[in-house]
């Protein structure tokens, strides 16, 4: 099927352009982007006051499955990862049992041939996630990993860690760390400071944060690995993060799109679902990531989609679990950052580029000859985010029955449709 989109923004960072065009997709490629474009297709498109996105890359999420297919399965999280505009999904290897092993990645690998766009596990940095030995790291990879991280613990051993750097450089894999002193943090629920006092709260103090990532950094520097920074969530970090990077090309980091509009307020009225690892920090935290952003300090924005049981967020905010999910908000929520000075090339750039770079995998772009991975969003489009149009097993989200505004309206993975709202096809 040929598909001729007329007359969209095409918004694509790795050829910087960003303006209106015409686009024919044929045989699973860009066949032709340019301006008026005439041919005859199967399908035509008015894509006025429309933007076309490269496919969006997302390289921290949970899936859940081996373990908890309750909560989410690696086809559940794939299809709502696709009706949010991803077309690659990075999950995460606190699963049950955790990703330590080739047995693991080929049971995800296998299950991910099924899913609607292409999915990548990592694998675990020690074995069990216990942070006490080091798992095979060259079986891992050689099975298919896309990197290695015990994301949701922190890898407390300093020596462990290390080593992990050391030997994750013979296979090119990133080192994604978890950057949290779990001494400081231990039974905390949301960011330490007046506002988890006056609600009665156990706070996390930055700083729990700030030790870690300082440790990381210099463990990079000392071992000249590949080091990523899972979702920063402070001003200090992100300072920590520049002024390495003055001297260090192996440090990399990501923020999560709730790190980026939600501060601890959320959790005024106790709702469990704003409750996340690292949690919500303040307005000047807020605005030390945007301006992260800004300055390519940070490389990449993530969902973190974590999905939980209705039960489980049900039991009160000090017992709930950490997490909320985020594939179908993420492209909206992130494109509000406009409002502070941000363009829509850059916030993309976050999303599609900034992680293939890091992951040294196939970015996507809106190039002839490219396969063709991209997605129609309306910028303006009004909807409500209900239970019934989550497609995640979990609803646990702080935006449910919120409008928002922007919609993703199509998405194609090797140029078919494996998402569509039927305004379009």
């Amino acid at each position: 099927m040929e598909i001729l989109i007329k007359n969209i923004r095409v918004i694509d960072p790795y050829t910087n352009t960003d303006g209106i065009r015409d686009v024919l997709i044929s045989r699973n490629v860009f066949a032709s982007v340019g301006k008026n474009i005439n041919k005859r297709a199967s399908k035509v498109i008015d894509g006025t006051g429309l933007w076309l996105l490269p496919g969006l890359i997302d390289m921290h999420c949970h899936l859940r499955e081996p373990g908890n297919e309750e909560e989410e399965t690696i086809l559940s999280g794939s299809t709502s990862a696709c009706s949010g505009g991803f077309t690659t999904i990075c999950c995460m290897p606190n699963t049950q049992p955790c990703v330590d092993n080739k047995v693991v990645v080929g049971y995800i690998i296998e299950k991910a041939r099924k899913a609607p766009i292409k999915v990548l596990p990592y694998g675990t940095i020690t074995l069990e996630r216990k942070g006490t030995s080091l798992a095979p790291m060259g079986e891992l990879s050689d099975a298919g990993v896309v990197g290695f991280s015990d994301d949701g613990n922190c890898v407390m051993d300093s020596l462990i860690f290390r080593r992990a750097l050391e030997y994750s450089k013979p296979w090119g894999k990133i080192v994604v760390s978890h950057s949290e002193d779990h001494m400081l943090s231990k039974n905390g629920v949301m960011n330490e400071g007046a506002l988890s006092t006056k609600l009665g709260l156990r706070g996390i103090p930055p700083e729990a944060e700030h030790i870690m990532v300082y440790r990381d950094i210099t463990l990079a520097k000392l071992t000249g690995a590949r080091l990523h920074l899972a979702h920063l969530s402070t001003k200090k970090s992100i300072e920590l993060v520049k002024e390495a990077k003055k001297n260090f090309k192996n440090i990399t980091c990501e923020v999560t799109v709730h790190h980026l509009v939600l501060t601890e307020d959320a959790l005024i009225n106790y709702d469990a679902n704003a409750k996340v690892n690292p949690p919500l920090r303040t307005l000047q935290d807020v605005k030390a990531l945007i301006k992260g952003i800004k300055e390519n300090v940070i490389d990449a924005i993530v969902t973190d989609h974590a999905p939980h049981s209705e039960e489980e967020k049900g039991s009160g905010i000090e017992n709930a679990p950490f997490g909320m999910i985020g594939f179908q908000t993420a492209l909206p929520l992130a494109m509000t950052l406009v409002k502070y000075g941000l363009k829509p090339i850059q916030i993309i750039e976050k999303m599609t580029l900034g992680p293939a770079r890091i992951l040294k995998i196939q970015t996507n772009t809106i190039s002839e000859g490219a396969e063709a991975n991209c997605v129609i969003f309306d910028p303006k489009k009004e909807w409500v985010l209900t239970k019934e149009n989550i497609l995640s097993l979990s609803k646990n989200t702080p935006f449910l029955d919120m409008e928002i505004t922007g919609k993703v309206l199509c998405t194609f993975y090797h140029g078919s449709p494996v998402f569509s709202d039927k305004t379009l096809i």
